[in-house]
């Protein structure tokens, strides 16, 4: 049978558990952090990059415009179907 590779560490004090504790906590705090930084990067709206471009409104006033006449047309086909 394979024996663990790890070995357990002994401690013989208080202070060396309180010790050992508050550097896991420190180092559980790091990696929280550094997770909710890459959450933040992973999720952020990259503006800057839509702002700088020259069409970028012109596409967003046709893509509304678009949809805004899908809608009245939608309408028109209901009014004229539950009309009769």
């Amino acid at each position: 049978m394979a024996e663990n590779s790890q070995t357990q560490p002994s401690y013989t004090t208080l202070r060396s558990i309180a010790d050992r504790k508050s550097q896991l906590l420190k180092e559980i705090r790091k990696d929280s952090d550094q997770l909710t930084k890459l959450r933040r990067q992973l999720f952020e709206k990259p503006t800057a990059l839509t702002s700088k471009r020259k069409g970028s409104r012109m596409q967003g006033l046709m893509t509304t415009g678009a949809g805004v006449l899908d809608g009245l047309i939608l309408v028109w086909k209901l009014y004229r179907k539950f009309k009769k």
